[in-house]
């Protein structure tokens, strides 16, 4: 059952401290329907770009020939009544058992009204948070999956009538192929870019290399933001099942998992700010997505300190860096998020629900952050829960 957190009894209710502010949610995701690449696939494609088979306990999605690709759940805790459930019981629930919502454009964008909602940023689930799901098939499959869910997310940002924007996916795996898809996705309407935090995995030269180069370049060039989603990577995933104890019940291991999922960015973010890479690219922007915002000060104190202590000098601290050019999305925080927003600073830090998905903040998204909301300044509101948001996804707010 949804835990619906209780209006504030005789203060202002988050909508209301809200008022007049456009707010942007900035992760969310996309429950892939089950015909979203059969039906834009080409004849000879049809059955080997990724597809819904078996049936009952044996129903997957695969790629190729029978690759595994995903389980059937629709990765929604948000179910078809409105509900919300808690535990385990979403692994078992198709596309059409959750929310219309989570899949269907028009039942979002009436969702995003009744929240009080204004444009979403969106990410997928099947391919994996950074695509790198299907690696076992042939590269030019993969990369004709890749650009059918860039094609459908372009449609979907159409039909939400700018309300809905999802990130496109990139075949990270070859250079080449990836700079032709970001090109392709800035003239289909898609506003950034959602890479593999960890290429190496697949014997690809690591972000920081000079590789890379020429993305950065066409990004910064075009203003387009580089998404790192947690999970999106082998080894950001693994975390997820190799961080709890085996002993604990499957409810703990969901828990422990997604927190060492948000955890996984900090080192993704750490190894982004010790490379340098940003300092030949100071106008290219980062999007730590889903990870929170309460690590930050840690992490740019630490690696301020061990690189001290290491010899390591650079042209521009990574505490700089960051205020520079890397934003954080939070959701559940609000104990220490005033303390967060004051170290972190309210330039780098924006708003996202997570819906459907089971840490998401749903029903009552932003009253779960109403205490915290009446105590910012008005300036504080505007760029957490919009203005960052605006800049960073060329989001017009009128």
């Amino acid at each position: 059952m949804a835990t619906v957190t209780p209006l504030r009894k005789d203060k202002p209710t988050a909508r209301e401290l809200l008022q007049g502010i456009k707010v942007i949610d900035v992760d969310t995701h996309v429950s892939e329907w089950h015909s979203l690449w059969t039906d834009r696939a080409p004849a000879k494609l049809k059955n080997l770009l990724p597809r819904m088979v078996g049936e009952g306990a044996e129903r997957r999605w695969v790629i190729g020939e029978d690759t595994f690709l995903f389980g059937a759940s629709a990765s929604s805790a948000v179910m078809r009544d409105g509900q919300k459930s808690r535990g385990l019981e979403f692994f078992d629930k198709d596309v059409d058992d959750v929310h219309l919502a989570a899949s269907d454009v028009h039942a979002r964008v009436k969702l995003m009204d009744e929240q009080g909602i204004y444009a979403q940023i969106a990410y997928p689930n099947i391919l994996g948070f950074g695509g790198q799901r299907g690696m076992e098939v042939d590269a030019s499959l993969r990369l004709e999956a890749i650009r059918i869910f860039n094609d459908a997310m372009a449609e979907m940002q159409v039909e939400s009538g700018q309300r809905i924007f999802p990130m496109a996916l990139l075949p990270w795996w070859d250079i080449e192929a990836s700079l032709a898809e970001t090109e392709r996705s800035m003239k289909l309407g898609l506003k950034g870019i959602n890479i593999n935090s960890d290429p190496q995995d697949h014997g690809v030269p690591s972000l920081g290399e000079k590789h890379w180069e020429p993305l950065w370049q066409m990004c910064a060039a075009n203003d387009l933001p580089v998404n790192f989603h947690i999970g999106a990577s082998d080894t950001s995933t693994s975390w997820y099942f190799s961080s709890s104890w085996p002993e604990l019940p499957a409810n703990k291991k969901l828990a422990m998992g997604g927190l060492m999922l948000f955890i996984t960015n900090l080192r993704v973010m750490g190894n982004i700010l010790i490379s340098g890479f940003l300092d030949r690219h100071p106008t290219l922007k980062i999007v730590s997505v889903e990870s929170g915002a309460g690590w930050i000060p840690y992490l740019l104190e630490g690696l301020e300190y061990m690189s001290h202590e290491a010899g390591i000098e650079y042209q521009t601290s990574p505490s700089e860096v960051f205020r520079r050019q890397v934003y954080a999305c939070t959701f559940f925080e609000r104990k220490n998020f005033l303390d967060t927003l004051k170290q972190v600073g309210a330039d780098n830090i924006m708003f996202e629900t997570d819906f459907p998905h089971p840490a998401c903040l749903y029903p009552q998204a932003m009253e779960h952050m109403a205490d915290v909301i009446a105590e910012m300044t008005p300036e504080e509101r505007f760029k957490v829960f919009s203005g960052n948001a605006a800049k960073v996804y060329n989001i017009d707010i009128g």
